[in-house]
């Protein structure tokens, strides 16, 4: 049988203590030494307001999204409501022409005139 090969190193950073990770960022700045005496009051104002900071931030990517979301789902709303728009715009204009109006009304009984119109002048001295 072949010989294990495989063999972790000695100076290997996770099998000593300051290894990767939280723990072994801990390590490295002794935090932990400083957390047994008790919690530094002192530091808690900027630590508060770091946390405030970034409980703003997330609420304020979270606000960007739900008005980007918004805003996209208005935007199509309007290309919706301008196509019918020009839709009925067409559709008017098409129906006001005067070949239209005239086969409409003819089933009222109603014909168009064959005669062009004609000027009434009045002369304003028998008044």
């Amino acid at each position: 049988m072949a010989a294990n090969k495989f063999k972790a190193k000695k100076n290997d950073k996770s099998s000593t203590r300051g290894g990767g990770g939280l723990f072994g960022l801990l390590a490295k700045l002794k935090i932990a030494g400083n957390l047994e005496t008790g919690l530094p009051v002192k530091h808690l104002p900027k630590v508060a307001f770091a946390l405030l900071l970034g409980v703003f931030y997330v609420w304020n990517s979270h606000y960007a999204e739900k008005a980007n979301r918004n805003i996209d789902k208005l935007e199509t709303e309007v290309e919706d409501l301008r196509a019918d728009v020009t839709t009925l715009e067409a559709d008017y204009m098409y129906s006001s022409k005067q070949s239209e109006v005239a086969k409409n009304v003819k089933k009222l009984g109603l014909e168009e005139s064959k005669e062009p119109p004609y000027k009434i002048v009045v002369d304003k001295s028998e008044y």
